[in-house]
């Protein structure tokens, strides 16, 4: 009988409710597209020097981007799934 009971009171409950993982997702997006901005503007002979690494792309826009991904990815976990459904109770 105690078995039985205890299987009906941990029914799979997960953590984070979909809100959540939606705001995963964005954050993830903000992350992945601030990485591929950064990319690139290597040069392929060693001893030439390519400016193209110093622009404002790489610099600013990009490693702006990734923070914005980690907050959003913070806010996310942070998040309380059912701080909405127990106001409608």
């Amino acid at each position: 009988m105690g078995e039985k009971k205890r299987k009906e009171q941990s029914k799979a409950e997960f953590i984070f409710g979909k809100k959540n993982y939606k705001f995963m997702l964005i954050g993830l997006a903000f992350i992945v597209i601030g990485f591929i901005l950064m990319s690139g503007g290597g040069s392929d002979d060693p001893n030439v020097f390519d400016p193209s690494i110093f622009s404002w792309r790489r610099i600013r826009l990009a490693p702006t981007l990734v923070l914005i991904g980690f907050g959003i990815q913070v806010y996310a976990i942070l998040l309380n799934p059912d701080k909405d459904s127990k106001k409608k109770k």
